[in-house]
This record gives structure tokens, sequence and C-alpha cells, in this order.
């Protein structure tokens, strides 16, 4: 906290902030306090079965949880449950220092998420993580995924807005994976257009494990994601790939990491952004290759669908490279629906408004179609269907 208050909150004379602003962050007050009135979670950040947890304004409750004893081990609950491997990881993949925000959810969060993996464990059902925020609440989850080696896990974090009234989210998402394991991690945003919503998601790997994470954003005023993946062992591979989708005066900004320090690591990214009305967003990703991680193979893509006007969206994919042997592309763009297309699907008796939507979610559903989680990818497109419908 000490930090936090000596660093301050950033600003747009700040690189990485010049095109979000926090001011009405900084006029909204928020409180500490709980929710104690009812609600009702979506299916999409629920499940139909198998574990999950649910956190209230940043605390657990067990009521709305279904935690039990996994196979081979595994223990999913909240930190209080798995002290012992929590305070070995806790705060060590996330630097607080790294973002103001990463240290005022360290001084200030109350519990947290904890999903354990032991090395040779695969857990085939997905383990689902659930943020409650209530309107004019100030929370800050906090969670902890970690795999021994060879181990497999899936893991659906999502937040959730039950009230139209501006709350505060300051999230913090710590993943570690051991040797040769694989873990697909799920982030969905689905909280109030009244709603800030501040991410910070870190993966560290270790040698030849597999990590592929989806971030899915449609809720929120203004949403920042920083998402990172650290490639620290020789032949581990990540895939880091990303929606949003955004109207009104929504602001949704994206930040992302990928540094490869070791040898023979391929990474893929792919985040795609359909936006309308006012609304704006941001995209600002980066591949680093160190001197040492010879034989790096990168590729970094943003495309962005613009449907009307007043929609802007400012982009820059980046690379530093270290390395002399490498094979690293990057690129972005930014268009409107394609007239011929649109044209062609009229020609075929498909209304005005049913063709557009058409192209639409075919755009979008590159990105959703990449979850290997059919249960999540099918709400997630009823979803998209829904508010592509409604404008």
């Amino acid at each position: 906290m000490a930090w936090f208050t000596e660093t301050g909150l950033p600003t747009t004379k700040d690189e990485d902030w010049r095109f979000t602003s926090l001011r009405q962050l900084e006029a909204t007050e928020f409180s500490m306090r709980g929710r104690t009135r009812g609600f009702t979670l979506p299916d999409i950040a629920t499940g139909n079965g198998g574990p999950l947890l649910v956190f209230v304004d940043g605390v657990f409750d067990e009521a709305l949880s279904r935690t039990g004893n996994l196979v081979y081990g595994a223990a999913v609950g909240a930190f209080g449950e798995c002290l012992e491997i929590v305070e070995r990881h806790l705060g060590r993949i996330v630097d607080f220092k790294e973002t103001p925000f990463a240290a005022l959810n360290t001084a200030l969060f109350r519990d947290g998420a904890a999903v354990i993996v032991p090395s040779d464990a695969v857990i085939d059902e997905p383990i689902y993580i659930c943020n409650v925020i209530s309107g004019g609440a100030m929370s800050f989850p906090r969670a902890l995924i970690v795999l021994g080696e060879r181990a497999e896990a899936k893991v659906v974090e999502s937040f959730v807005g039950v009230d139209h009234e501006p709350s505060f989210c300051n999230a913090v998402t710590e993943m570690c994976l051991g040797a040769d394991s694989v873990l697909e991690h799920v982030k969905l945003q689905l909280g109030s257009e009244d709603a800030f919503h501040i991410t910070n998601t870190q993966t560290i790997q270790e040698r030849a494990s597999v990590s592929k994470s989806t971030t899915v954003t449609m809720g929120g005023k203004l949403v920042r994601n920083d998402t990172n993946a650290r490639l620290d062992g020789q032949g581990s591979e990540s895939t880091m790939n990303g929606l949003y989708v955004s109207r009104g005066q929504q602001h949704i900004d994206n930040h992302t990491r990928l540094e490869h320090t070791a040898p023979h690591c391929p990474s893929h990214e792919l985040y795609k952004g359909v936006l309308t009305d006012k609304s704006s967003a941001v995209f600002n990703g980066k591949i680093i290759v160190r001197q040492a991680a010879q034989k790096t193979d990168s590729k970094q893509s943003n495309k962005n669908l613009l449907l009307s006007d007043d929609a802007v969206v400012n982009t820059k994919p980046q690379l530093e490279i270290f390395a002399d042997d490498v094979r690293c592309t990057h690129g972005a763009t930014i268009g409107r629906i394609d007239d011929d297309a649109l044209f062609y699907l009229r020609s075929r008796g498909i209304p005005l408004t049913e063709a557009r939507n058409l192209l639409i979610y075919a755009f979008a559903s590159d990105v959703i179609e990449r979850i290997r989680l059919p249960e999540v990818r099918e709400r997630l497109e009823a979803l998209l269907f829904e508010r592509f419908a409604t404008g």
C-alpha cells in the first residue's frame, strides 16, 4: 500500500496508458462492504457440474460453491484450504511493483481461488471460478493456478456484474505451469456496462509446457486487461487469444506481453474486436525475444471490425527481438463489413439485419471456435448472437 500511495494511478502521460484515462474511475466512490441481496448466476459462469468456486465482492461464498475431493489429490478451494502451496507461489509470479493496480490488489485482497494440480494428474472436467461484483462495490479478486509436471487442467474464470451501477473490480491471476503440463484458461468479462474492470494475468511456463488462454470481454464501462506470459523452459508453447465486443461508450484496453527467454518456443496470438456506437478500444501487443531464445517461432495478429463512424480503435503490435535465429510476424487490420459479402447474402433472400449479424458473428467466431470447451463455446455463441441482434 505504501508503494501504491507513492506511485499513484497511471495517467495518459504514461506510454502504456496514453489512450486510457482513469479520471472517471478516480471521481467515483465505492464501498468495500459485501453484498447481501439475492442474485442469479448465468450458466456460462457456473458450468453444468464439477468444481465451482464463487466469490462475492472478493469473499468466498461456500454455499454457492461446489467443492470436494478431486482425483489424483488435486485441490480446488479458497486460499485457506491450500495455504502451504499458496504461500509458496502467491505474489511471486505477478510482481506488485509491476503496475499500481497489482500493488493495490496485493494490499487489499481478502481471499482468493486456488487450483492446485499435482504432477501426473489430469483433470478432465472444467474448473469454474466465478467472481460476482455488485453495484457500488470495490472488490479485489485473486486467483492462483499451479500445475505440477505432466499435469493437465481446464479453468474458466468469469466476472459477473449483478447490478446496473458503477463498481470497481481489480483482479490478479497468477499461473505457474510445470514441465510438460497443459492448461487451458478462459477468462470471461460479463460485468455491467457501468463497471470499471482491471485485470492482471501472468503465466510462467517451464520446459515443454503448453498454455492456451482466451479472454472474452463484453461488459464494462472501462476495461483494462493486462495479459502476460513468460516462456522460461525450452520447448514451451503459448497461445493467447482474445475477443472484445463494445457498444455505447464502452472503452476496452487490452495489453499483452509474450516474453520468450528459452529456445525452441512457439507462440501464437490472435485478438479480434467488434466496435459500434461511440465505443473505443486499445490493443497493445508486445512480443519480446531474449538473446537466449533462439529458434523462436511467434505470430501475432490483431483484427478490428468497426460498425459505426464514431467507433475508434488504437492498435499497436510490437516486436522486440534480441536473438538472431527467429521467425516472428505481426500485423493489425481495421475495417468495416464487406459490402460484397453483404450483397451476396441479401441476394440469397436473407434480410439485411440478419445478413449483417451473420457476417459480424463469422468475424468474431474465429476466436470463440478456438476454445476447446464445448459448453463454454456454445454459450458464448448464444451470447454473441443475442448481443449482435440487440446492437
